[in-house]
């Protein structure tokens, strides 16, 4: 039966069908679409379900919402094939999650390259000043299921994919630049110490518990991302306040065929920013999607987060000039050896349409690389570009995934793979094989002479005898945990001690104990006697093999300006019963809206100029809290059936113990006095008028946390 296209389109009118939601019924869709008119290639995707008709998965109309059945009060048939077929779609609507990473986020943008970079790569991406390349970037962490909560201690996972015009490329990587391990064959290990336990699925989420210490203790390796984790990058304020690391080391080739060693960063233009603990696990339980909502709230205002991308740059031949080995996962270069070099920026500024479509299904794979960029003998690396393919075969149940619409190139596709499950391609082509005459010789091979070939470097060597062995320029694991640990501001090491100490007080294990703190004297002494007294046990003698003071840039979340405070979030308290308090309250938040900070008043109940009550309120929800005059009456300590008990005293309090900057106009000073807050510290803001409690507290923005809140041993 031969059905025309304009009969195709004439039926999809009927049931409300875009043409762009039928994209081959699209006579230059039909096939693939070689001229990406679209600047959003998933429109042609995307159903319009706000007219129409019901119809099947393959167009049939469906009448009603009854399955058939034997009579009015009989068994349903098994020929019910509308009944079968929704039923079964449902039971097959969530794929596998992610083995790591499942718990996740993700948004659209644009990568913009600051220069013609030839001639450091072949890059087409990195071709030209102001090209762009439509992007997605998926942040996730790592150990918890897809119901864990965003705010878990954890590394986090910094997953970059560039819609490029020479094909997809992808940087899979995390907020923290080295890894635990040093070759993939222990990555199965590593995971199945930090999941939770088989037998009670107890803990989700954490790594405070005995096998997590016990590999990590029995594995130094892990050692140095370890420190990373249990500073203020394991807990960031948000997405948008962390940077991004491509954590192994690849090659960029020239066109000439002439390659140099790199690493990729990722440097957050809104400023590094950490939670506290405290209000970390308070977060966990108040608002489990804290992360995800605060990138959705930034990019839906208008304030999505940017990022620059650099890159290190090594001559292969100094793999090994630094003291450790190039191919070692678990080792930085020290910014001070090896200067970032500045490629262009990245702007996150839309939303998915669909979380499961585009944020889900996207797979992404190191092997994802374009020319000009190519692989290195990273024995962590080379066991991820098996991996991650493996894992996506597994999660989608077939080798077609690539074919989902977030995974889509938006170049066309010419090779001659055929079939499988999940085909959406009606290939034309009668002869899928190469070489040939039948299809004139195409698809044909890409070669340099063309620009279109190479994915690695020629003249690249390997040679040597087989081994099951790691060489022993990776055995320092020592040395660079302790460059990080000398690296953090004062608060920030106190912060890591106290983190050990949780997570080492969970562990039952005496062995597991013990062994945790030779590892840690390693390190450093004072950190193994800070952590042994917590646990009540004798810390071991100095071993100073590997100890040292040097330090280097960039690595720590505190002490440093944000660069900005837009869409920071403050929470004025109000009192409806007061006469003008709510004015008031309204007036700071019309100030400090002109800043780009979003802010929240906060009374007893909803009423005009309220936009949350006490009862919804609590102290995760703000990095800044201001009294208005009128509401120091709620925290004397009277009750109210409005709210729980002490809530307006419990939410300043609390952010002041978490080190946010707290204030007070005028006679709401008393407030601040009633909790037990230190008027006349840093931090602490009281004015009679709102432009001079605005101008405190933005300072107080900026700096995000004060950090002399905070007691340390030394």
């Amino acid at each position: 039966m031969y059905v025309s296209v304009s009969a195709l389109l004439a039926w999809g009118s009927l049931l409300g069908l875009s043409q762009a939601a039928c994209p081959y019924a699209d006579p230059a869709a039909l096939g693939r679409r070689e001229d990406a008119k679209s600047p959003d290639f998933l429109n042609d995707f995307k159903v319009d379900d706000s007219k129409g008709y019901m119809t099947s998965d393959v167009g049939g109309p469906i009448e009603d919402q009854f399955s058939l059945k034997a009579g009015i009060r009989g068994s349903t048939l098994l020929e019910d094939f509308i009944f079968r077929q929704k039923i079964q779609h449902f039971d097959h609507e969530r794929v596998p999650e992610r083995a790591v990473h499942a718990r996740g986020a993700g948004a659209h943008g644009t990568f913009t390259s600051y220069g013609d970079f030839s001639d450091i790569t072949a890059a087409s991406f990195l071709g030209a000043a102001g090209k762009k390349t439509p992007v997605f970037v998926r942040f996730s962490t790592v150990a918890g299921s897809r119901g864990s909560a965003d705010t878990a201690r954890d590394v986090h996972g910094f997953a970059t994919r560039f819609y490029t015009d020479e094909g997809n490329f992808d940087i899979v990587g995390n907020n923290i630049p080295v890894f635990f391990i040093q070759d993939a064959i222990r990555f199965p290990d590593l995971i199945h110490s930090v999941k939770p336990r088989p037998d009670n699925e107890i803990p989700q989420a954490a790594t405070a518990h005995d096998s997590a210490w016990d590999f990590f203790s029995s594995q130094p390796s892990t050692l140095h991302t370890l420190f990373w984790a249990m500073a203020g990058n394991g807990i960031p304020r948000s997405y948008r306040h962390m940077d991004g690391f491509g954590v192994n080391t690849f090659r960029f080739v020239k066109e000439d065929g002439s390659s140099k060693f790199i690493k990729w960063h990722f440097k957050t233009l809104q400023g590094k920013a950490s939670l506290v603990w405290e209000e970390a696990q308070v977060l966990n339980g108040k608002n489990a999607d804290f992360h995800r909502q605060d990138l959705w709230d930034a990019i839906e205002s208008g304030n999505g987060p940017s990022w620059e991308l650099a890159v290190q740059i090594v001559d292969e031949e100094k793999a090994l000039a630094f003291g450790f080995d190039l191919l070692d996962p678990t080792k930085i270069i020290p910014v001070e050896l090896a200067p970032l070099k500045k490629l262009g920026v990245l702007k996150l500024d839309r939303n998915p349409t669909n979380y499961f479509a585009e944020t889900e299904q996207i797979m992404f794979q190191p092997g994802h690389v374009v020319r000009g960029v190519d692989f290195s003998d990273d024995p962590l690396l080379q066991g991820r570009l098996f991996s991650y393919l493996d894992t996506q075969l597994n999660r989608h149940g077939g080798p077609n995934f690539e074919q989902l619409p977030i995974n889509l190139p938006r170049i066309p596709i010419h090779n001659n793979n055929r079939d499988g499950a999940g085909q959406n391609f009606i290939h034309t082509n009668k002869y899928p094989y190469t070489p040939n005459t039948l299809n004139g010789g195409f698809p044909q091979q890409a070669t340099r002479t063309t620009g279109r070939g190479f994915f690695t470097a020629p003249g690249r060597t390997v040679s040597g005898n087989l081994v099951r062995a790691l060489s022993a320029t990776f055995d320092d694991h020592w040395s660079q945990p302790r460059l990080f640990y000398n690296s953090l501001t004062p608060a920030e090491q106190q912060f890591l001690i106290n983190a050990m100490r949780f997570e080492t007080a969970h562990i039952q294990s005496a062995t597991v104990k013990q062994n945790v703190l030779a590892q840690l004297n390693r390190v450093s002494n004072d950190i193994a006697v800070r952590v042994a007294t917590a646990l009540g046990l004798a810390a071991p003698a100095p071993d100073g093999t590997y100890y040292h003071d040097n330090k280097t840039a960039g690595v720590r979340t505190f002490g440093d300006k944000l660069p900005s405070i837009k869409t920071l979030r403050v929470g004025v308290l109000a009192s409806t019963a007061a006469a003008g308090s709510v004015a008031q309250a309204g007036e700071l938040k019309a100030r400090l809206e002109r800043d780009g900070v979003v802010v929240t008043v906060v009374a007893e109940v909803l009423a005009k100029g309220v936009d949350q009550t006490y009862s919804a309120a609590d102290a995760t929800g703000f990095d800044g809290v201001v009294v208005a005059e009128g509401a120091e009456g709620l925290f004397a300590g009277k009750k109210s059936p409005l709210f729980p008990a002490g809530r307006p005293g419990q939410v300043l309090l609390d952010a002041y113990r978490w080190g946010k900057p707290v204030g007070a106009l005028g006679k709401a000073e008393k407030a601040l006095k009633s909790v037990g807050v230190p008027v006349g510290t840093a931090g602490v803001f009281v004015e009679p008028g709102v432009e001079g409690l605005v101008k405190g507290l933005e300072g107080g923005l900026e700096k995000f946390r004060f950090t002399d809140r905070f007691p340390r041993d030394k």
